[in-house]
């Protein structure tokens, strides 16, 4: 049984640096194509980063170029997003997802249907 687990959010403040991190059991790690999206107030899922599973690369979205690093270690089957520089419009809810063999297409991050294993969301608050 597959399972996702972020953990690491929470409220932070304009300008300032948060980890998430997505815990995955039932899968090897290196197989899939990863990525972090947040839930926006109009409930939309975006997509922020993700990672093609065939070659390691990854690949961001423009509104967190720069700011966020995505990674993952295999051997703990773990991955992470650093969050710099996090403005209020970052806040939100953040997702794991990961999907069997998915890879990336034309340099944009799969939309959250390609994916079909989910963490459950943690909040993160941005607040002065």
């Amino acid at each position: 049984q597959v399972q996702l687990v972020e953990s690491g959010g929470g409220m932070t403040q304009p300008g300032g640096s948060a980890r998430l991190s997505c815990q995955t059991s039932g899968l090897n790690l290196a197989d899939y194509g990863i990525g972090w999206f947040r839930q926006d107030a109009d409930n939309k899922l975006r997509e922020l980063t993700c990672i093609d599973s065939r070659d390691g690369k990854i690949y961001y979205d423009g509104s967190v170029k720069g700011r966020f690093t995505m990674s993952r270690d295999i051997a703990k089957n773990t991955f992470y997003l650093q969050m710099n520089d996090i403005k209020i419009s970052d806040a939100g809810v953040y997702y794991c997802a990961a999907e069997v063999g998915l890879g990336v297409v034309g340099g944009h991050c799969p939309r959250d249907w390609s994916y079909d294993e989910w963490g459950e969301g943690i909040q993160v608050t941005v607040s002065s």
